[in-house]
């Protein structure tokens, strides 16, 4: 685990889509570090209701309605708020393939204004969550994920000399995700029919939302600006993941879904490989390409691997078992 408290600099918070399943979980970890303020930016109003319903009447949190395509919303919402975690977007890989257009209006020009504003309103540090789709992106998904992670880099030479520092942090697969696999899978176990994979030799990177929070907390506390986090994960194949739901459950070959699905994730690619450093034993931090406003390299730690991706077929993998033991966390 990389978890690490926030430090008091970040007590005062601001999520987006905080009604999402990470935005969930990062509320509740905020919690427990003791900020004095959290704000759960999202459309949702029976969502917010909720999460308020979840959490009970806590003094420190602020329910904004808004969305991020909404700039002078975000403002007001970021006054007096020290950190960002970006958590909003549209990001269901069938559904974004028919409505690419929607998409770019959410994951580019909506991240675009989270980092507008947080410039005006004087927020310290913005942490945008993308995801391993954007790398060598073959979807619509993971090319506005890409985009989005140009743009947040490119634009702190206009935020770090205003005292906002912009960093980016890419995902795997989150064990329980809104949406995701396994959900479908135990209910498809749940109504006695076979469990749909794509391919069972396809691999993805895993882990849980613990390990997904703690990225956040350790990537808003160590960042500099500039930079992209990059956690180190273990992958599995589809067929052995069913088999952990369920095993010995039938299961049904349905192919690759239309848009663009990979076999293989990527988490960092040959050039992004060329800078980037380890800089505890589960992150890695990826130097941006271009210079940023600051002269000096503030990063320094383990080279990654000459010549090398990091690719979900070609890390460990994690055995049923092991997996079994991930699933009793969710």
């Amino acid at each position: 685990s990389c978890s690490r408290r926030i430090d008091h600099s970040l007590m005062r918070v601001l999520i987006t889509g905080a009604t999402g399943f990470l935005g969930r979980a990062l509320v509740r970890a905020f919690l427990a570090d003791g900020a004095e303020r959290i704000v759960l930016y999202s459309r949702s109003e029976s969502r917010q209701a909720e999460v308020a319903a979840e959490l009970g009447d806590h003094p420190a949190l602020r329910f904004f309605l808004g969305d991020v395509r909404d700039r002078e919303r975000l403002v007001q919402a970021m006054w007096h708020c020290d950190a960002v975690a970006h958590c909003a977007a549209l990001k269901r890989v069938d559904s974004v393939a028919y409505n690419p257009d929607e998409v770019r209006k959410t994951n580019v020009l909506g991240s675009a204004n989270v980092s507008s504003a947080a410039v005006e309103a004087g927020v310290a540090k913005v942490l945008m969550i993308s995801s391993d789709k954007s790398c060598l992106a073959q979807n619509a998904y993971g090319v506005s994920k890409a985009q989005m992670e140009h743009e947040a880099i490119a634009y702190t030479r206009i935020s770090y000399p205003r005292g906002t520092k912009i960093a980016c942090t890419r995902y795997g697969n989150v064990l329980g995700s809104t949406g995701s696999v396994v959900s479908l899978w135990r209910a498809a176990v749940a109504a006695g029919l076979p469990i749909p994979i794509t391919d069972p030799d396809m691999t993805r990177f895993w882990f849980t939302v613990g390990q997904a929070v703690d990225v956040v907390r350790e990537a808003l506390a160590r960042m500099e600006g500039g930079e992209l986090f990059v956690p180190v994960l273990s992958a599995m194949r589809l067929g052995d993941l069913a088999e952990a739901v369920a095993p010995g459950w039938p299961v049904r070959v349905i192919g690759l879904r239309p848009g663009g699905e990979k076999r293989h994730e990527l988490l960092l690619n040959d050039d992004e490989a060329t800078r980037t450093v380890a800089v505890t034993e589960s992150l890695y931090v990826v130097k941006p390409a271009l210079p940023t406003w600051r002269a000096d390299d503030p990063w320094d730690g383990e080279p990654f691997p000459a010549g090398a991706v990091y690719r979900s077929d070609l890390v460990p993998r994690l055995s049923v078992e092991e997996m079994r033991a991930m699933l009793k966390e969710m």
